[in-house]
């Protein structure tokens, strides 16, 4: 589709999503394994308020890219600049270890009492952190801490995909073997048993007037096979990307990797800012790919021609739909004419068929511009995005393009 319109989404979708634990039985590893694991994820399920607010803390002090919990250290950076400190370490972190609102802190933090309050407070919070074997004594996050943003982000997005009604958009029933269509006459060794079109084969037996159902009256399901389809993710994690931007393209990422596993669809991740800082070939390891996603931390520029270089490779060969879906909010900074290093690799890609869209994150002009490009060349789509609350509606509407 050379040349494709511009989409402005919505961000709604009249679609259904089947209940969260049912999708993630089929989904290839375990969400969870170990005692602990199962212990944390019920904790999250029955919206255990402490074990929900730990998770949320520790995913938003990713999404800042604060290396570690250090009260003492943080606290200095408050009094000092605290217009900095909220853009290094940002709102939501800040009244979730303090405990105390923004506009609060601006206007008292000149007082020493308050001081005294303010440091006593993030050292309560941080030590709970500590108590509850989240991070380690220098503050770092430990796995356990890892384990429970990842539960949290996971929980968090799969209500809001069932609050917007978003998901599934077929009903008729999908499985490996490729959709039910028109029934035909079975014929053994043809057709497996499971294929029966029982009512089918009723309705014929009692129009033939038979009492019971004959292996002449058997109907079978034809089932059309769509062929394998493959989408890789590519997130840019550029220090613009930081803060709410990346949270929620990782929950856009969750949605999408939910999405097309339920399907039995295959997702790859790239993840990249001035080179490529992750990347997952397309699998059906769903645990793989959220445990990536929540990681993920914002840093440096950005060069969009290493990533579809990148992405172009870890696609399984043979036949199938191959798609990259690049999210960014800036052109490319990387090398002496980024541009044109972008779109060569662009053409390069489709030349072994891979399709590309590009979501693009309040574009400026020059973004826009070469987003465009891009499609036109990979024969996908470009949506502009101003509304980061749609992130993830968007993400889904182009992968049900393929689907």
């Amino acid at each position: 589709m050379r040349g494709s319109p511009v989409h402005e989404p919505s961000g709604e979708e009249d679609v259904a999503l089947k209940e969260p634990q049912e999708a993630v039985e089929e989904m290839s590893g375990k969400l969870v394994s170990s005692p602990d694991e199962q212990r944390l994820m019920r904790s999250v399920l029955e919206n255990d308020e402490q074990a929900v607010e730990d998770g949320k803390v520790i995913a938003e002090a990713i999404n800042q890219s604060v290396g570690s919990f250090t009260p003492d250290l943080m606290f200095q950076n408050l009094v000092q600049n605290y217009r900095n400190a909220e853009r290094l370490y940002g709102e939501t972190l800040i009244r979730a270890l303090t405990e105390y609102t923004p506009d609060y802190i601006r206007k008292n933090i000149s007082i020493p009492e308050f001081k005294d309050a303010l440091l006593q407070r993030m050292e309560t919070s941080i030590d709970g952190l500590k108590e509850r074997g989240l991070i380690d004594q220098h503050g770092f996050v430990m796995d356990r801490g890892m384990k429970l943003a990842t539960l949290v982000m996971y929980a968090e997005e799969l209500d809001a995909l069932v609050s917007k009604g978003l998901g599934r958009k077929e009903t008729k029933e999908r499985d490996r073997h490729g959709e039910k269509e028109e029934a035909v006459p079975f014929v053994s060794g043809r057709f497996r048993f499971r294929d029966v079109a029982l009512k089918q084969s009723v309705k014929t037996a009692i129009r033939r007037g038979h009492t019971r159902v004959q292996p002449e009256d058997l109907k079978a399901h034809v089932r059309s096979h769509k062929g394998r389809i493959q989408v890789v993710y590519a997130m840019d994690a550029s220090g613009s990307m930081r803060g709410e931007k990346i949270r929620m393209a990782k929950r856009a990422g969750i949605a999408l990797s939910f999405k097309a596993i339920e399907e039995r669809n295959e997702v790859g991740l790239v993840v990249f800012t001035s080179k490529v800082e992750k990347a997952i070939a397309p699998t059906r390891n769903f645990p793989e790919l959220l445990k990536a996603l929540v990681d993920v931390r914002a840093s440096m520029e950005t060069d969009l021609a290493a990533t579809i270089l990148e992405a172009m490779h870890l696609f399984a060969r043979g036949e199938g739909t191959k798609h990259l879906l690049i999210l960014t909010d800036a052109v490319p900074t990387k090398g002496k004419d980024p541009r044109q290093a972008t779109l060569e690799a662009a053409s390069a890609a489709r030349d072994l068929g891979v399709t590309i869209s590009v979501v693009g994150i309040s574009l400026d002009a020059d973004g826009e511009r070469l987003a465009r490009e891009v499609v036109e060349l990979g024969e996908g789509h470009l949506y502009r995005v101003k509304d980061l609350a749609a992130l993830d509606a968007v993400i889904l509407e182009d992968y049900d393009t393929l689907a």
